[in-house]
């Protein structure tokens, strides 16, 4: 498979990715845990059948340490028992805010209030602004089709 674009060849999309690839980088220093970050960065991407991100992310993950146990459950979450109540507070939140489309006024409170529980304000705003960049990059790569399997751990890793 082959994706039907280049963004970063062009030079308006080039610069405009580079923002939202900084906020990544960012959100990698927040305090919301680092494993959580991957677990919603995979949930998103199944939701929306991004090929990509998953390659990059489980990957990532495991090579963080995630076992494969709990990659293999992301999914089915909410019938899992290996993920904690925070991690499945964050994995609602992803879910209801990457379906926004499918609920009726937004993410429920209850889901919200959930999330608030196990989170800070700060942890709170990194979650948000993490479920809204990852949505991002999972449509741009499903509009232009960006193939899977290559990715190797550490690719993107910004320049030092």
């Amino acid at each position: 498979m082959e994706a039907r674009l280049n963004v970063m060849a062009s030079p308006v999309a080039a610069k405009a990715l580079k923002h939202l690839i900084a906020a990544g980088q960012v959100l990698k220093e927040s305090s919301l845990p680092s494993a959580t970050q991957e677990l919603v960065k995979i949930r998103a991407s199944q939701i929306n059948g991004c090929s990509g991100c998953l390659d990059m992310h489980t990957k990532e993950a495991a090579a963080a340490g995630e076992t494969s146990l709990r990659l293999n459950l992301i999914a089915a979450w909410r019938e899992a028992t290996v993920f904690t109540d925070a991690e499945r507070a964050a994995l609602e939140l992803t879910e209801e805010g990457t379906r926004i489309a499918d609920g009726a006024g937004g993410v429920p409170d209850a889901v919200w209030a959930n999330a608030a529980q196990h989170y800070d304000e700060d942890q709170l705003s990194a979650l948000v602004t993490l479920i809204l960049v990852i949505n991002a990059f999972n449509r741009g790569n499903v509009i232009t089709q960006q193939p899977a399997g290559s990715y190797q751990v550490g690719q993107l890793a910004p320049a030092s």
